[in-house]
């Protein structure tokens, strides 16, 4: 491979990441640390560092990395907190939680990505990472809340049971809302069961499965 790998490393993370006010050094530190390009498809791996979102088998994709380092900053994710990921992808940010200290439970609906998935994570030495092949919106109930809950999938609203899964003062990051210019939020459980709420910033990912848009029919 012609591509310094190193160096497109680098460059991510301080011409990309930095720049959209990505600071915290914990967080930095792991879009170092954790190898992207080994958990982008084998046809990307030379993309892994671009400013693009990386296509997925089953219409899944990678998110840019600037939005992972964002993301990965509203959550404050600290050493021991639980996280439930729900859509496994790539692996990537179950590792990136993994790597900043979190207990991570990750559940996928598609077999074949989780597999992969685990795969990934093992080759690179990850652990503190659970896959799971499950459906968050049907067959799947936790035993205990978490800290936080990642949503790698968009929904026009954000299902209500998510909610649910979340311990006081836990954090969940959610992309709602319609393409091209959907909302990717951090909300915050607060007392009395109310939520403070953080506009992140602007994406278009995938509908999570089972949250597809109904078709309009016009008479």
């Amino acid at each position: 491979m012609s591509i310094n790998l190193e160096q497109a490393r680098y460059n991510m993370v301080e011409q990309q990441v930095r720049t959209w006010d990505v600071l915290d050094p914990a967080v930095l530190d792991t879009l170092r640390e954790v190898p992207r390009e080994d958990f982008a498809p084998a046809r990307y791996r030379r993309l892994a560092f671009s400013d693009l979102r990386i296509p997925l088998p089953n219409e899944q994709v990678m998110m840019k990395p600037v939005e992972e380092g964002r993301m990965l900053q509203s959550l404050q994710v600290a050493p021991g907190n639980r996280v439930l990921e729900i859509g496994t992808g790539s692996g990537f940010i179950a590792a990136c939680l993994a790597h900043l200290g979190a207990e991570v439970t990750s559940v996928e609906i598609h077999s074949d990505l989780a597999d992969r998935a685990r795969i990934k994570l093992e080759r690179v030495g990850v652990d503190r990472v659970k896959v799971i092949c499950a459906d968050a919106l049907g067959d799947y109930s936790p035993d205990d809340l978490f800290d936080v809950v990642v949503v790698t999938s968009s929904a026009a609203c954000i299902p209500e049971r998510f909610f649910e899964w979340i311990g006081p003062g836990g954090r969940l990051f959610a992309v709602r809302g319609h393409s091209p210019a959907m909302e990717a939020v951090c909300l915050t459980r607060l007392a009395q069961g109310h939520w403070h709420t953080d506009s992140l910033f602007e994406t278009d990912l995938p509908r999570l499965v089972g949250a597809e848009d109904k078709p309009v029919f016009e008479f």
